[in-house]
C-alpha cells in the first residue's frame, strides 16, 4: 500500500464496511493496509439532527474494515457547519 504514504500526516476520512466514518490525521500503516489515525473522530450522520463528531483519539483500524481511504480539504471541512449537515447514515456493507 505505498499509495497510503502520500497521506501520512494529513487529515484522511475513513469509510469502514460497517458505515462509520471516521476523521484522522494518518500517523502510519503497514502492509494490510491497517491505518493508525492521530486526533480522529468518527461523525455520526443524521437525517434529523447535525453531525456529531465523537472523539475517538489514536485510533487503529484494520485494513480489512476498510472501504475508503480519502483526504480532507482541511479548509472546507473547518469551514463546513457540521451541525446544519443532515444526511443518511451509510448502511453496512452486505456480502451474500
Amino acid at each position: 500500500m505505498s499509495s497510503l504514504q502520500g497521506y501520512v500526516d494529513r487529515r484522511v476520512l475513513l469509510v469502514l464496511q460497517d458505515g462509520r466514518a471516521i476523521v484522522g490525521v494518518l500517523a502510519g500503516f503497514d502492509q494490510k493496509s491497517n491505518i493508525v489515525l492521530a486526533d480522529s473522530k468518527e461523525r455520526v450522520y443524521s437525517i434529523d439532527e447535525g453531525v456529531e463528531e465523537i472523539p475517538l483519539g489514536l485510533y487503529l483500524v484494520k485494513g480489512e474494515m476498510i472501504c475508503l481511504v480519502g483526504e480532507i480539504d482541511e479548509e472546507i471541512d473547518k469551514s463546513a457547519d457540521l451541525a446544519t449537515i443532515r444526511a443518511e447514515p451509510i448502511p453496512p456493507i452486505r456480502y451474500g
